[in-house]
């Protein structure tokens, strides 16, 4: 019982903190809800959605410049990064961004190509089977993060041959800012 109030009370926590920060951001994208509405179904759904028909240096760098867009809209000290296998295709520091990105980057990219999930999947995954989201079994924190802002850059036909990650908002808005990048890139057309 205990437990139940405490998860009630960190969702309660983060529900609130999420609205001060989209409040004072209201350009960002929406963020996700508390931790006990995620729906991991709809975050599955959405990683099948999201599918590119080819991936390349090209389609790279449009998805980047959405990214980067997006930040500068928000005035967000973001840092992201695009890459295709272990090659980075792109990358960017806005303004202000912390030196300390660059690793949170490095470890939750471990985690998407370790699972094959976004890492704000992975992060619900744990939460709601009530483990901790910085302690997962078998993996060394050190170089894994289950936050969330990496997400899976998947060919059809082909599976995962990528990741687009940001750094630096909490992980919710981070997620947020990838995935609204993809869906715009997604439907005005890929590169021809």
């Amino acid at each position: 019982m205990m437990r139940h109030a405490r998860h009630a009370q960190l969702a309660c926590c983060l529900l609130l903190s999420m609205a001060a920060v989209a409040a004072q951001q209201p350009s960002l994208p929406p963020t996700m809800q508390d931790i006990a509405t995620i729906s991991l179904d709809a975050l599955l759904q959405e990683e099948r959605q999201l599918q590119f028909d080819r991936f390349d240096r090209d389609t790279a760098a449009a998805l980047g410049a959405a990214l980067v867009a997006r930040a500068q809209r928000a005035s967000r000290p973001v840092t992201l990064e695009i890459r295709q296998g272990d090659t980075v295709l792109f990358a960017h520091a806005m303004p202000g961004a912390s030196p300390d990105h660059a690793d949170w980057i490095r470890r939750k990219n471990n985690l998407v190509k370790r699972t094959g999930h976004s890492s704000f999947y992975t992060h619900h995954e744990v939460r709601q089977a009530g483990g901790d989201h910085d302690k997962l079994p078998g993996l060394d924190m050190r170089d894994y993060a289950a936050h969330g802002g990496a997400y899976p850059i998947v060919v059809r036909g082909k599976g995962m041959v990528g990741t687009a990650t940001v750094s630096g908002l909490p992980g919710a808005d981070d997620h947020a800012l990838v995935v609204a990048a993809l869906k715009d890139h997604l439907q005005t057309g890929e590169l021809p």
